[in-house]
């Protein structure tokens, strides 16, 4: 039984909590830096998945129907 609380414990050591907070923090700042970066590009990244929303969910330009609706007659 010793053995398995010192098998879950390898990540509560001094070290590793923080090791932990710094990249919490690290992760942070580069998210909210670059993300500044980003808000200024993505108008155009929405125009820009429009045409591949038209390809993938369609499925290219056969996605619309083959033309012989039988059930409408």
């Amino acid at each position: 039984m010793n053995h398995q609380s010192s098998q879950d414990s390898w990540w509560r050591s001094p070290a590793k909590i923080a090791l932990y907070v710094f990249l919490a923090i690290a992760a942070f700042f580069l998210i909210t830096e670059h993300l500044a970066h980003l808000a200024g590009i993505l108008p155009y990244l929405l125009l820009l998945a429009c045409p591949f929303m038209h390809l993938f969910m369609h499925g290219g330009h056969g996605g619309h129907g083959d033309g012989n609706d039988r059930s409408s007659r």
